[in-house]
């Protein structure tokens, strides 16, 4: 199955719930292989995707926050700042949420929890264009 490319323009730190763009992306895809797993992948080092609790966006917010207290800007051995303050920070909020998840589709629904969406974190504050690919492996028939 050929790659989808999802593009995103992020402005500033935050999570942006993709849920609903990735289901409108692979819907065609669905309604013909309608069993099979669903592969996003980042194309970036400053941001990064979940998957968690979507229901109550003040979870996203508790989330963001947890990441800022875990990897604070002004940490004593931070060394690589070229981009600025928030550059070594966004590659360790990398280093603990990844650049790719996999979900189970069956029935051409994707088997996510009942509160769970799929996020795209950035970790960066200016406004950025983020690239994620979307791969389609469906059963074999």
């Amino acid at each position: 199955m050929k790659t989808i490319q999802l593009k995103i323009t992020t402005h500033g730190e935050g999570f942006s719930d993709i849920t609903s763009r990735v289901k409108e992306l692979i819907k065609p895809i669905l309604e013909k292989r309608p069993n099979g797993v669903l592969t996003l992948f980042l194309q970036h080092t400053s941001c990064a995707l979940t998957i968690n609790e979507a229901y109550d966006p003040l979870a996203a917010k508790d989330m963001e926050e947890f990441l800022k207290h875990l990897a604070k800007r002004n940490l004593p051995f931070i060394k690589h700042t070229d981009e600025g303050p928030d550059d070594s920070p966004s590659h360790m909020k990398c280093l603990i949420t990844g650049h790719s998840i996999q979900i189970p589709v069956e029935s051409s629904q994707l088997l996510l929890g009942t509160w769970q969406g799929i996020y795209l974190c950035e970790f960066r504050d200016d406004t950025k264009e983020r690239t994620i690919l979307l791969k389609y492996q469906p059963d074999s028939l």
